[in-house]
């Protein structure tokens, strides 16, 4: 069970999302998933204010482009797809604490359908010391965003403001002899 081949090959397409350009194939217990070259991924969907926790690329690059391609293909149960990314975290050496808060971040995003007692168990498990956790650091980092965007506001309409408009140097005129 691994990705069978290197590391993705993907295109920038904006400040956000990416297109792999060659096909990327993962290897699972019983099926084998082949992601195609053209697929959109934003790799790992983290929000903005946990970044600093878990970067939205990393050693889980493979894993997150496989769960976004086995979320919008229907091929499996959501269920199954966040199961297959929490193995590919394992598979990829992800930490056990960074691994169990990312499945139990995408479990919460598919709303736990199709989840099995044991997987509801699992994830409050998690998720209830994840958010203690994360508490104190998410409200401060989201605060400084907020105030930082309220900074570089104020330096852009000050900007605005104080821009002056000057009319263009004349051009220079050739001299014909």
């Amino acid at each position: 069970m691994a990705f069978i081949g290197g590391g993705p090959v993907v295109e920038e397409l904006d400040a956000k999302f990416w297109r792999l350009t060659e096909p990327l194939t993962y290897q699972g217990a019983v099926q084998t998933f082949t992601i195609p070259a053209g697929f959109r991924t934003d790799f790992a969907s983290v929000p903005r204010s946990l970044v600093w926790l878990i970067p939205r690329y990393g050693a889980y690059t493979r894993a997150a482009i496989l769960h976004d391609y086995l979320c919008r293909s229907d091929t499996i149960s959501r269920a199954d797809a966040d199961g297959i990314f929490r193995r590919c975290l394992h598979e990829f050496a992800v930490s056990t604490p960074r691994r169990w808060m990312m499945w139990a971040a995408v479990r919460l995003g598919s709303r736990l359908r199709g989840a099995t007692p044991g997987d509801i168990a699992r994830w409050v498990v998690i998720a209830v010391p994840s958010v203690v956790f994360l508490t104190v650091p998410v409200v401060v980092v989201t605060l400084s965003l907020w105030l930082f965007w309220a900074v570089e506001l104020a330096f852009w309409a000050v900007g605005r403001l104080g821009k002056r408009t000057t009319e263009p140097p004349p051009t220079p005129q050739m001299k014909t002899a």
